[in-house]
Parts: structure tokens; sequence; C-alpha cells
């Protein structure tokens, strides 16, 4: 067969959903039966792909993925080849530059990438000559294409199969929504009505990168706190846009990790993003729209689960162990019940942990992740990815005349008065009450000065960030030892230890 010489348009625009359901015989079924899909019918095929790389991963380091795919029968294959270019990773809406044309067969071509961004970075062609197989996706595909009232056109893709590098395995269970008419806001749309009836998580990563990150051993991995790098010259929106994604990709993340990984680090890197979120919120609250924001309730199970399973998981890693010795040196019979209290925390952690999972199966949850994906990319910046930005206007003479103030100067002030509210909650801290509102206060001005680093004179910035994270540091090491007592009674072990621990942490305070 002679390849298409045809290029498809460069540009791919799509939203991507995990699917954390465990009934995959039905899944399609499910979806089916979704009123957006119901009156259209279903394509099926069978995709095999092959993705290359150079022996040190030079594509993977300049965000560019090149696979070959085989659809058809065995006996008449057709292979594409095709190149993609990394959009923003912080994100289940992605942009990305995608160039697909078909070849004779299931060899790389060079002549394929002519009209790619390959030719830039690799004007004389030795790199292709070192690229080799990297690792493999295969998966059924199921494909609805949908016209909407509006104009939009969308294909829904469902994908069941596999992941395979290196040896390893990892399951492949997704949606993919691409936009192949109209403005993204349908695809937000579409997504809403899918997630009424079934369970979903935006997805930050392409199959790409999870192959990437299979091959190297860290598929779930915990994902932590990468804040974005502020400028003076952008605005407080922009700011607050791109805090609120990074924030927002690291609770989601971590949450798509812990549906596989019995790792407390994920359990808690995955609170840590909740609470940078909700901080990220009160710091930039200036600039947004409260009324707009989709409501929180729908998931107050799902962190409370995950608060809970967190204090199981620190009392038996972290505040238990050193203690051990200090209950059992005055009697060696204490140490049956020492090691009951450990096989009691780890056989509720496993049991908690369960109870998460079976919380991100419910579609309430996925619907509200998916309400706070959209609202982080409606307004100007949502537009923008259907259509190229308009020049800016001239500024009038108004506008000369009455500059906005600059976020430098914003986020100055507004760390001030953060510093000051924390010294006015630490001139109280004889009361439970009082030391946790404090502790609260350290980690919003910790996650803060955090984000707002660039920004603010390092020196400063640097010594409240120091004293911020010691207050946190001291007053969470009680709140976990009285915690440790709480979890100790309620479970029940023996008599004697709820109170040891309760003394312990009243020495501490």
């Amino acid at each position: 067969m002679k390849p298409d010489t045809g290029i498809r348009q460069p540009q791919e625009i799509e939203l991507k959903l995990a699917l954390p359901g465990t009934n995959l015989a039905s899944l399609r079924k499910r979806l089916a039966r979704v009123p957006a899909l119901a009156r259209h019918p279903a394509t099926q095929q069978h995709l095999h792909n092959i993705y290359y790389d150079t022996p040190d991963q030079r594509l993977n380091r300049e965000r560019i993925a090149l696979r070959l795919r085989r659809t058809g029968s065995t006996e008449d294959p057709v292979w594409l080849q095709t190149l993609k270019t990394g959009g923003r990773s912080d994100s289940a809406l992605s942009q990305r530059g995608e160039w697909e044309s078909s070849v004779h067969g299931p060899t790389l071509e060079r002549q394929a990438l002519q009209a790619t961004p390959w030719l830039d970075l690799d004007p004389d062609g030795a790199l292709f000559q070192t690229l080799a197989p990297c690792f493999v996706t295969i998966f059924e595909r199921t494909c609805w294409t949908v016209r909407r009232r509006d104009g939009s056109l969308i294909e829904v893709a469902l994908d069941i199969g596999q992941i395979e590098a290196g040896g390893n395995l990892a399951p492949l269970c997704e949606l993919e929504l691409e936009l192949l008419a109209g403005q993204p806001a349908a695809l937000f749309d579409l997504a809403r009505q899918i997630a009424r009836s079934i369970a979903v998580l935006p997805e930050t990563r392409s199959k790409a990168v999870r192959g990437y990150a299979l091959a190297r051993g860290e598929l779930h991995q915990p994902l932590r706190a990468r804040p974005p790098k502020l400028t003076p010259h952008q605005s407080l929106g922009e700011a607050a846009q791109s805090v609120l994604r990074e924030a927002f990709c690291q609770f989601t993340s971590n949450l798509q990790a812990l549906r596989a990984s019995d790792e407390p680090e994920v359990v808690h890197q995955a609170r840590v993003g909740w609470r940078r979120f909700r901080t990220a919120l009160r710091l930039f609250l200036p600039a947004l729209n409260p009324e707009a924001l989709p409501s929180l309730q729908p998931l107050h199970t799902l962190l409370t689960l995950l608060g809970e399973l967190r204090d199981l998981d620190v009392a038996s890693t972290d505040t238990l162990p050193p203690l051990a010795q200090a209950y059992t040196a005055a009697d060696a019979s204490r140490e049956n019940h020492w090691q009951n209290l450990q096989e009691l925390i780890t056989e509720s952690s496993r049991l908690q942990r369960t109870a998460v999972r079976y919380a991100l199966q419910t579609p309430a949850a996925g619907a509200a992740l998916l309400a706070i994906t959209q609202w982080l990319e409606s307004g100007p910046a949502l537009a923008a990815l259907a259509a190229p930005a308009a020049p800016a206007p001239k500024a009038t003479a108004q506008a000369k005349a009455k500059p906005l103030p600059s976020l430098r100067r914003w986020a100055k002030k507004r760390s001030a008065r953060l510093h000051e509210k924390l010294k006015i909650a630490l001139q109280d801290l004889s009361q439970p009450d009082s030391q946790h509102r404090a502790r609260i206060l350290a980690k919003r001005m910790r996650y803060s000065l955090e984000t707002l680093a660039p920004l603010l004179k390092k020196r400063r910035a640097q010594r409240w960030q120091q004293q911020a994270l010691a207050l946190q540091t001291n007053l969470g090491s009680s709140r976990d030892l009285q915690q440790a007592a709480v979890l100790a009674a309620k479970l029940e072990a023996a008599p004697g230890l709820s109170e040891f621990l309760r003394g312990f942490a009243a020495g501490q305070a």
C-alpha cells in the first residue's frame, strides 16, 4: 500500500480522563447508554503502538513522542507514524502538536517527518539513526464520533489495555475526548454528561509520559510540589491560574498513584496538594470570582477518608516506632500490647486505603474534580486553545495614568499580612484549639511563601519560611502524639497505652 502523503492538522486538543471503576466488562455498555453517546454507533479497533527514543532518551527530554501504530488486520495491517510535541503537563486538558501520516511498514521513515519539528532537532539525520523501541502500548479502542447542536465535533475514545516497558506491565483504562471542531468548552460539557453516571479522574499524563515512567520504575511515585516560577510582569490572574493548576495537578496525580500504590508518601503528597490548592484559593482571592468556583462539598467524604488514612500512616511509620522502647522498658509483658497496637493500626490502614479507593470510584467525586478542572481552564485561557491570541490593545492614556499594582508589590503586601496574622496567633498557644489554628496558619504561610518566593526579597522570604516550617513541625509533632492516643483508644488497645501516649504528648507540649 502506498503511504499517504497527506499530514493531519498539526494540533490536538484533548481532555483525558482515567476511569477508576473496576468493572471493565460492563464499561463499554455503560458508556454506550450515556444519552450523548447512545445516538451514535461505536467502532472498535485493536491498536498496537511502539514508541521510539534514543538510548539516552533525547526525545523524552525534548518532550517529543514518536510512535508507530499498527491498525487493521494481521493479514493487511496499516501503519501510521506519529510525532507529538509536549503541551502543558499540569492539566487534563491538553493542546499538543501532532503530525501523523501513513508509512510503508513496521519501520520508521524519516521522510514522513519532513513537515514536522523533527528537522529542527535532527537536521542531518544522525539522531534518527539512533532511534530504537522504548516501550509499547496495546489496547482495544471503542470510539464514538459526536456532532453536537452547537456545531462542535468530538471523538470519544475508550481505551482498555496495557503499557509494556522493560518487562513491566501497567493496566490502561481511560477516556479521551478529542476536539475535532468547535470550542474546548464542548469537551467539558460532554465529559460532565458522562461523569454523571461513570466515575472519572482527570489524567494529566499522556500514555507516552506514563510509558517512560513505567520504564524507569516510577509510574506510581508520589508527585511533590513544583511551584511555578512567577515573574513580575505576569498579571495577578495569570499567576493565580498557573499556581492553582500546579497544586491541583499535584492533588489529582497523587490520587491516581493511590489507586495502585500503598506508599504512605503518596497519601501525604495528595493531602499536601489539596492544602496548597486551598491556600492558593485564599491567597489569590482578589483575582478570582468566588461565585464561579465549583462546590467542593462532593469531595468531603474523599478528603475525610484521606485525612483519617494519613493519621493511621503517621502513627504507624513516624509517631509510634520511637516510643516503643519507652513503653516496654519497665515491663517486658508490654511488648505484646505494643505489637498488638501496631497490628491493629496496620490492618486499619489497609481497610482505610480500600475505603479511599472506593470513594474514588463514585461519580460524585469525579464530577467535582472535573468541574474544578474546567474552572481552572475557563476564561481567556480556554478560548486561547481554540484560536490564536489576539494582539493586546494599545494602552490608553487613562490606563497609563493609573497603572495596576505590580505583582511583586502585591506579593510583598500579601506575605506581610500573612506574617502578621501568624504573629498574632502565636501570642496564645495555651489551648489545643489555639495551637491548631497557629499550625494551620504556619502551613498557609509556608505554602504561600514557597509560591511567592521569586517575587520577594530572598533573605526575608527564607527567614519567614524557616519560621513557618519550624512551627508546623513542632506543633505537628504534638498533634500527631495526641492523634495516636485517640487512635489507641478508638482501636481498643491495651489499657494504659492511650494514657501513656497522652502523657507523652502533654510532656512534649
